[in-house]
């Protein structure tokens, strides 16, 4: 069960799973060994995906129940400093990529994934498919982390 976080939860990412929700020892020993500071880059998160064979949500949920925050969002939507976001509106947007956005929206909004996997087909970086979604208004959820 995913409760909605609000500001006043904010570093408390553990209580967004119920209580029978626990960590998985192998993914939280290679959480432990990409985190620096509390926390960690979503890239390493990503990375740690593939080398344990398991999905961004099980590296997410061990997250939150380690309280370690995620950092350089590879969308540009969060995580860097100062700015926090550093994601622009891009200038056009072809219109065969806004065709494959919209076609890919679930309650008017384009799941991470769905973005992770329309930069693979169209050979674009996950930030410029985020960059045609800003320009387009449209925006990312959910996080295939959890994060949002």
């Amino acid at each position: 069960m995913n409760k909605k976080m609000t500001r006043k939860d904010a570093g408390n990412y553990k209580a967004k799973h119920s209580s029978d929700v626990k960590s998985d020892e192998k993914i939280a020993l290679a959480v432990e060994k990409s985190t620096i500071e509390g926390k960690i880059s979503c890239s390493d998160a990503e990375e740690i995906t593939g080398t344990l064979s398991v999905t961004m949500q099980e590296v997410g949920v061990n997250l939150d129940l380690m309280g370690i925050q995620i950092s350089r969002c590879q969308l540009g939507l969060f995580g860097y400093s100062p700015e926090k976001t550093i994601v622009k509106p891009a200038r056009t947007v072809p219109a065969e990529l806004e065709r494959t956005i919209k076609s890919d929206l679930i309650n008017n909004r384009l799941p991470c994934a769905a973005a992770w996997n329309i930069a693979e087909k169209f050979s674009l970086s996950r930030m410029e498919v985020s960059s045609a979604c800003e320009a387009l208004k449209i925006k990312v959820k959910p996080c295939q982390l959890g994060a949002f």
